[in-house]
């Protein structure tokens, strides 16, 4: 069933689908590029001076029908068709409540959500999941490396960064990766990412206003961090993957990138410049953290073992 999207919507629909003759490729229709007021000012005046997680911050439209739903210090998406909205990531227990907020804000039900995916298996990322899933009755899909961790509440046993809790996930969908998640006009690319956690998974689809179409990157969190005493030297396939999920993540196609946290990416700058749309900070993510894990290696020779 169609989601009864707010008038202004509605009016905006017919404008912003790109007739068939002048589409790219692979380009496709994205039916709401405005769905109430959500200026980056408001957002960037609420949170002047706030990183924390759980700081409220209200909703900002990022380009076509991608919106900022979360917290000032974490990122929640919303992705919106007339068919329905994907909800990418989530953020804290806590956070659940602020982004349900944030949907009804903008015009919605929390039914219209049909979709919930994720950037990690972390607390901080998918701790307020269970919560939404409940709220809005919407499936959850997530990669097959992040299963066992989203339903059971843990951590993967094999992550540096140790063992937490979140409430238990029902996953209904497990993606491999390369899969996608269709909703409407909206199609949504899993991407494996292995470098911050064991199922990192980044995320990529097109939002377009009128004719010009841009590919949003969710790129996962790229930071390699543990536990005070793990040594990543002695878990070599461990190192093996995280030098893969940087790869990935540098590989990922990207006009505008969006990451977990905002501050690891420079989003508050780029919103306040106008410039979201940034190719340097594209292909910069990848390696500036391909340097930070080589000296994290190389800083572990000259530790005792």
């Amino acid at each position: 069933m169609k989601i009864a999207l707010p008038t202004a919507v509605l009016a905006l629909t017919a404008a912003c689908a790109l007739p068939a003759d002048a589409q790219a490729p692979d380009a496709r229709p994205l039916a709401a590029v405005k769905v109430a007021d959500a200026p980056v000012s408001a957002f960037l005046d609420q949170c002047e001076g706030k990183e924390e997680w759980n700081d409220p911050a209200p909703p900002f439209h990022i380009y076509g029908n991608t919106y900022g739903v979360g917290t000032c210090g974490l990122n929640s998406l919303l992705v919106i068709d007339p068919e329905g909205l994907v909800l990418v990531d989530v953020g804290t227990q806590e956070a659940a409540k602020l982004v349900a907020e944030n949907i009804r804000r903008l015009g919605f039900q929390l039914s219209d959500v049909k979709w919930i995916v994720s950037s990690h298996e972390h607390w901080d990322h998918v701790g307020g999941v269970a919560e939404m899933q409940q709220l809005t009755g919407a499936r959850v899909a997530a990669l097959a490396s992040a299963k066992d961790a989203f339903e059971s509440g843990h951590h993967n046993p094999i992550d540096p960064q140790g063992d937490a809790e979140f409430p238990k996930i029902r996953v209904d969908r497990v993606l491999n990766d390369g899969d996608t998640v269709k909703l409407g006009a909206n199609v949504l690319t899993v991407h494996a990412t292995p470098a911050h956690s064991p199922g990192s998974s980044s995320w990529t689809w097109q939002s377009c206003e009128g004719t010009a179409c841009k590919t949003i990157a969710y790129a996962d969190s790229a930071t390699t961090i543990s536990a005070d005493d793990y040594r990543f030297t002695d878990h070599p396939d461990y190192v093996a993957n995280v030098w893969r999920g940087l790869d990935a993540i540098a590989a990922l196609p990207c006009d505008i990138l969006i990451t977990p946290h905002p501050s690891a990416s420079a989003m508050r700058e780029r919103l306040a410049s106008g410039k979201m749309e940034d190719k340097a900070t594209c292909r910069s993510y990848a390696p500036d953290a391909r340097a930070r894990f080589a000296k994290r290696l190389e800083s572990e020779k000259n530790k005792p073992e």
